[in-house]
């Protein structure tokens, strides 16, 4: 299982203080954050893709590449890569320029983007978002995949002899998940491609995410490219924890009900409830994570939102350094214990250099 932390990128008044960060303050505090998340032993950095206020990151590229500079090992992911408005042609070079700054620790989320002014602002209508996506994600694959592209669809120009630049690292192209949090046609092109698929896993009660999970690992068995219980699934999820619960339900309430994306709505005793979310201690963390495998079968990757809601940078790190401690140990040996010995390992660009040259040596054995 593979740990990290994933950012939406949002700027938002901090509600103890009535502080706003500017724009340059969070984009420092999440290099910061990032390099944290590896400090403490997590294995996932994942930021999110928006061009509208109040967000910051409209350039995920720009922002994994420098904390490619500043770390080792952890893997640099997005949270969403928008696939309906960005130009197939400048993700496959931009992500594989990122391979080979990063040593091959990139991997990418693809998603429809839910932000309606933002396709005309492209060039796109959002009516045709589903289309977009299964366009733009074949031409994306066959830029990684084949050296010379001749193509011609519908929402951009067509190319001739087209050669992507620079080369996917090691000619194995970065991972991919897709997200989703209500499109069944997501769930059907991940399971069609063999690709990972990841369910945000963190507004709805988990009957929500089980269904396009489901979905997607039958069709990944259908497809034939393993066992529906094999398949990639990823979630997130999102947490607040003090050594004392009392204390990390006082501290946040505040942001809770100040937070974008659910406060002024429900209590955070009943969002805590229904979702996802958890506020307390480590041990009421561990145990709730823990019904996610229950709930959605054994999967590969769980990322959690930490620095959303106008949380101040000092309070994520610290909350960062209590789950290096007090959870992630915990969280590492319970779920292996419960993970079947031919569950698949998580994505990594060893892992997938390693299989490919085994599935060539075996094709050379058979001739």
């Amino acid at each position: 299982m593979q740990f990290g932390i994933f950012s939406v990128s949002d700027i938002t008044r901090d509600p103890t203080t009535g502080k706003t960060p500017s724009e340059q303050q969070r984009i420092k505090d999440i290099v910061a954050i990032a390099k944290k998340t590896e400090e403490v032993g997590m294995d996932v950095v994942a930021i999110g893709e928006h061009h509208n206020r109040p967000f910051f990151s409209s350039s995920p590229t720009t922002t994994l590449a420098y904390i490619a500079a500043q770390t080792e090992k952890i893997i640099l992911s997005t949270a969403t890569t928008l696939i309906t408005t960005n130009d197939p042609v400048k993700i496959a070079e931009d992500f594989a320029m990122l391979q080979h700054l990063a040593d091959g620790r990139v991997d990418l989320v693809l998603g429809r983007g839910n932000t309606a002014p933002v396709y005309p602002w492209f060039g796109k209508n959002m009516q045709d978002s589903v289309n977009l996506t299964i366009e733009n994600y074949n031409l994306l694959r066959r830029l990684w995949d084949e050296d010379t592209v001749n193509w011609e669809g519908k929402f951009r120009g067509p190319l001739q002899n087209f050669t992507s630049t620079p080369r996917p690292l090691d000619d194995v192209a970065p991972f991919v998940w897709h997200g989703s949090i209500r499109t069944p046609q997501v769930a059907e092109i991940a399971a069609y491609y063999g690709d990972g698929f990841f369910a945000n896993n963190i507004f709805w009660p988990k009957e929500h995410y089980m269904q396009l999970i489901n979905l997607y690992r039958e069709r990944y068995e259908h497809y034939g490219h393993g066992r529906a219980d094999q398949a990639m699934v990823g979630l997130g999820g999102q947490f607040f924890i003090r050594k004392n619960s009392q204390d990390a339900k006082n501290e946040f309430r505040p942001y809770f009900n100040n937070a974008p994306v659910y406060g002024h709505g429900p209590s955070m005793e009943d969002f805590t409830e229904q979702t996802p979310l958890t506020v307390g201690s480590p041990a009421e963390m561990i145990d709730k994570t823990l019904t996610f495998q229950e709930a959605f079968g054994n999967y590969h990757r769980q990322l959690f939102l930490v620095d959303h809601a106008g949380l101040p940078v000092k309070t994520v790190l610290e909350q960062l350094d209590l789950f290096g401690e007090h959870v992630l140990p915990t969280l590492r040996k319970e779920l292996a214990a419960r993970t079947p010995a031919d569950h698949p390992a998580p994505p990594t660009h060893a892992n997938r250099v390693a299989a490919r040259d085994a599935k060539v040596t075996a094709g050379a054995a058979i001739e």
